[in-house]
């Protein structure tokens, strides 16, 4: 007769971490729930794949000069790799060597003793009013143009990021005399501040050409209705078509700071368009820019044809 024992269903035992391929989906999932991202496990797996084939598939073996031969190598097409990547490599081998230490895989991290590189900060790009021009210029007059246009002014005229553009919603916008404007802010913060009238009839002319007027939405209606990745796969062919390769959306916020500051602003009115909590970051905005010739807004808005 069967025991109650032999009767119980069975439960499959988990399946053992104590494999490489084990601790790195181990690993994975972890980075996944810490991170909440999807981008920087998918960067971490590749890498660490990468690494696992120089090391025969048994990291164990790494020593400190293996990490920085990989780290500072050249990529599989024969590049020396940026100072951005260099230090993006570094973190997916550390994150790994951190967390198979903690399982019993390795006694040290190998990757303690590797320098990161100094990653260069970006460069800032502000456009000039007649390079401003030209990339209107070529955004057709369609719906879709219109849209991207209006994205555009707001982008030259608020110094928003890209993000909060395209979150902005029609109950963000209020009247009180001048029209403002509310935006969820970097680091989750709202601010109100004017929207200058330019911007806000290009956003009235690209709601009326796709047939959604102002007046007609609902509070929490998107003004734009596109993703941030659509505008930039957008802009990148407006900019081609202008001259202008290798803009980007960040860039027309460093064209608002540039504009502000041309009109006589200081570090700190311009820091406070764009939201900066340092100084220091405003600076480094404007770097490039000091010294060039005024271009207040009102003679931009008529060098643009726009009003």
């Amino acid at each position: 007769m069967a025991t109650n024992t032999e009767l119980a269903p069975r439960i499959p035992s988990p399946a053992p971490r104590t494999t490489w391929e084990g601790i790195t989906g181990a690993w994975l999932a972890e980075v996944t729930a810490r991170t909440g991202s999807k981008r920087t496990p998918g960067e971490y797996s590749r890498y660490l794949a990468r690494f696992m084939a120089e090391v025969g598939g048994d990291p164990a073996q790494a020593t400190t000069a293996t990490v920085h031969a990989f780290a500072y190598g050249e990529g599989p097409h024969g590049r020396q790799p940026s100072p951005s990547t260099v230090i993006v490599r570094l973190a997916a081998l550390r994150s790994f060597y951190d967390f198979a230490r903690r399982m019993g895989m390795v006694a040290d991290n190998p990757t303690v003793d590797v320098k990161r590189p100094k990653a260069r900060p970006p460069v800032p790009r502000g456009l000039e009013v007649e390079e401003l021009q030209r990339l209107l210029a070529v955004i057709p007059d369609t719906v879709v143009g219109k849209r991207d246009r209006a994205i555009v002014l707001v982008a030259v005229f608020t110094g928003l990021r890209r993000q909060e553009i395209i979150g902005l919603k029609a109950g963000d916008l209020t009247r009180n005399g001048s029209v403002y404007y509310n935006v969820r802010v970097k680091g989750g913060a709202t601010r109100r501040r004017e929207l200058p009238q330019p911007a806000f009839n290009a956003i009235l002319d690209a709601l009326v050409a796709d047939g959604r007027p102002l007046e007609g939405l609902a509070p929490d209606d998107s003004l734009f209705n596109i993703s941030d990745v659509t505008f930039y796969a957008y802009l990148r062919k407006y900019a081609k078509r202008a001259g202008l390769e290798g803009l980007k959306p960040h860039d027309l916020r460093h064209t608002a700071a540039k504009m502000r500051r041309n009109n006589g602003a200081s570090i700190e009115d311009v820091g406070a368009l764009l939201g900066h909590a340092s100084i220091a970051t405003t600076a480094r905005y404007l770097a490039r820019m000091e010294g060039e010739a005024d271009s207040g807004w009102e003679g931009v808005a008529a060098a643009l044809g726009v009003a």
